[in-house]
């Protein structure tokens, strides 16, 4: 196991602002042992930044890909980060 964490940078797109998208992504997140933030962006999408063991990363990609209840994903762009050291997960 590496002692490096993996990190990537998502971009969400569909209807996933107003709908409860950001904390439920916060708790999901916390779920899979990962630290990071999620923010709503200007023009309608949300970005996440997680870094983690692979795995729970990959399993949040698959979350996302669906979101919450009452969201509308259209898709996830999704990109290798550089890891933050970010300490918990938090909602901006």
């Amino acid at each position: 196991m590496s002692a490096v964490p993996s990190a990537r940078r998502l971009a969400v797109h569909g209807r996933v602002q107003g709908v409860n998208f950001r904390a439920a992504t916060q708790r999901r997140a916390e779920e899979l042992g990962l630290a990071g933030w999620v923010a709503n962006q200007a023009d309608g999408t949300v970005a996440v930044h997680a870094e983690g063991d692979a795995d729970a990363l990959d399993g949040l990609v698959d979350w996302l890909r669906e979101g919450p209840a009452g969201a509308s994903v259209e898709r996830v762009d999704a990109a290798e980060a550089q890891p933050e050291g970010i300490a918990g997960f938090a909602v901006r």
